[in-house]
């Protein structure tokens, strides 16, 4: 039942499939109904830094896919990202990711170059690279970053995708915004706010 013990509600949706179905729980009900976490991860950061999911661990976190030669939507997607990181740069609270869909090719210098270029400054905003399949199996699998297609793609097949993924301390994914849109960004900002509120 919903309240009881004293907790309330949520107002930021929890997601439990590919299908983004929202289900507002409380927070004891969401323990016992909502089963899917992101996933396990072991990548490298633009410093050359291992990043796991132990560095998101209690913390919430936005996720995106990009690539460094992508003309097309991630350059707005990275200006979105830093509607984000202006408001959470210094909160150790907040972790933001940017990982590379063509890891072949965004090394590590390669990502610090882009992150200079681009001027990502923040300290808690990481561009990840690693392993192709880690990193399209937790886009797929983990974040349903191409929620219309859910688990039915071929894991080798390209990912693209314009979302920004929102999780909670306890790895759940709490919101999906489209990472083109300015107001888009600002609603994340808003709800990322929220987030921080729940214990």
């Amino acid at each position: 039942m919903a309240c009881q013990n004293g907790d309330q509600v949520s107002s930021i949706p929890y997601y439990n499939s590919p299908d983004f179905s929202p289900h507002f729980l409380d927070k004891i009900e969401a323990k016992g109904r909502i089963k899917h976490h992101i996933d396990h991860f072991y990548l490298k950061d633009q410093h050359g830094k291992i990043f796991s999911q132990d560095n998101v661990k209690g913390k919430i976190h936005l996720a995106q896919f990009i690539f460094t030669r992508c003309g097309n939507i991630c350059p707005e997607m990275i200006s979105q990202m830093k509607i984000v990181a202006k408001k959470f740069s210094t909160n150790p609270e907040v972790e933001m990711l940017s990982y590379s869909v063509t890891p072949w090719i965004d090394d590590v210098p390669t990502l610090k170059k882009f992150a200079e270029e681009k001027k990502i400054e923040a300290p808690n905003w990481h561009l990840l690279t690693g392993s192709k399949s880690v990193i399209y199996n937790l886009a797929r699998k983990s974040y349903f970053a191409e929620e219309e297609l859910g688990y039915t793609k071929d894991s080798t097949e390209f990912l693209h995708t314009e979302h920004m993924i929102l999780v909670d301390r306890d790895g759940r994914i709490r919101g999906i915004y489209n990472g083109t849109l300015p107001l888009e960004a600002e609603q994340c900002v808003k709800d990322m706010e929220k987030l921080l509120t729940e214990n």
